[in-house]
């Protein structure tokens, strides 16, 4: 074949020039047309909030943000001093020591302060109130209900800052809780946060080996962390409202807490703070909750099976016996744990409550008259 008929065209310097300037104004209209919004961007395949999902993500935040910098200042830490000697030197001196171990917070401006009744169970301790400020005070005074997990400590002061007690009947499983403690005894001030679980829980606390297992009904649950150091903290909603007392955890789960609800605080902290002691009401039993299914199991009525009928009380002088199942109270049906608790902690000192007995396969009637709870 004869190459030589083949020839590389010259480049034409008119053309390129001319190509090169069409290639500029094409990129400079490209450019223009993407600023001005006319062309797609570049990132469609990334995806991107919404600004009104944005913008709720930090009202979220900034709601947290504001309850905690708001209710913070009245949450103080629950300490206690011992006397301690050192093991490895038999010629030392005892000396105080002061720890942690539990988390209250203000109710009043003249230094009532509300915790649970297991962080100052002690009776022999010395007990302080530290506030985030490091302010310390001494424990002048313990009010331990003998019913609730539930204590209020006094301590001599006149410019604490209370905080807002909410309506824990309003709350709804799913809403935003706060929670606010000493976590662990040595994280001062630790907020978590997450939703509430459920409500109208009955856990038993304590310890099984040192026999100090109690039984708490109607508690609300929660995913906010609560760890041991946080008992006695205040559980709060979005609005920065307390609506429970942290109170207990469950061992070997996760994201499971529990807490009092503040409105069966409220008539307690109410009457301390107006007279200055408490008066609960009490018939004296103990009992244990008979389900339906457990009552079609073993034929007999659904109520609470009478465990103990304590001595002089008002159940044992209207006639309640060991063994007996309550069915009714004031011709209220006992269909949930927590129904004699709530009939008989809203009855008046003073008042008769009807009971309805189920005893050896026969229905009978009784009555009790309501109590002021001994000390």
């Amino acid at each position: 074949m004869d190459y030589s008929k083949f020839q590389i065209p010259k480049p034409n310097l008119t053309g390129l020039l001319i190509s090169i300037s069409l290639g500029v104004i094409v990129a400079v209209a490209l450019y223009q047309a993407q600023v001005r919004g006319l062309l797609p961007n570049g990132n469609l395949n990334l995806p991107q909030l919404p600004s009104q999902e944005k913008r709720t993500i930090v009202q979220e935040e900034n709601a947290i943000i504001s309850v905690v910098e708001e209710v913070s200042p009245s949450v103080v830490a629950i300490g206690v001093t011992r006397r301690v000697v050192n093991p490895f030197d038999p010629f030392s001196l005892p000396k105080n020591e002061d720890s942690t171990i539990g988390t209250g917070f203000v109710v009043s401006k003249d230094g009532v302060i509300v915790t649970n009744k297991h962080v100052v169970s002690d009776t022999n301790l010395k007990y302080t109130v530290v506030t985030r400020d490091d302010q310390k005070f001494e424990v002048r005074r313990i009010y331990r209900d003998p019913v609730l997990d539930l204590a209020l400590v006094q301590v001599e002061a006149s410019d604490l800052k209370p905080v807002e007690i909410g309506d824990s009947s309003k709350i709804q499983v799913g809403q935003t809780a706060i929670a606010i403690g000493n976590a662990l005894g040595k994280f001062t001030n630790t907020v978590t946060t997450g939703i509430i679980s459920g409500l109208g829980r009955a856990v038993v606390a304590g310890d099984p080996y040192e026999g100090s297992l109690e039984r708490l009904d109607n508690l609300i649950q929660t995913d906010a962390a609560i760890n041991p150091g946080n008992s006695g903290g205040p559980l709060l909603n979005s609005k920065g409202q307390v609506v429970g007392v942290n109170v207990a955890t469950t061992e070997g789960a996760q994201n499971i807490g529990f807490a009092i609800p503040i409105n069966s605080v409220k008539p307690i902290v109410d009457e301390f703070l107006s007279t200055g002691k408490i008066s609960r009401p009490y018939i004296g039993i103990r009992y244990r909750f008979v389900s339906k299914d457990v009552a079609i199991l073993n034929e007999v009525p659904q109520g609470v099976y009478i465990q103990e009928v304590l001595a002089d009380s008002p159940a044992e002088k209207g006639g309640v016996r060991q063994g007996d199942i309550v069915t009714k109270i004031n011709n209220q049906s006992i269909d949930t744990e927590n129904k004699v608790s709530e009939i008989v902690s809203s009855a008046r000192i003073g008042q008769d409550l009807s009971l309805t007995l189920w005893r050896d396969g026969k229905e009978l009637n009784v009555k009790t008259t309501v109590s002021e709870l001994p000390n």
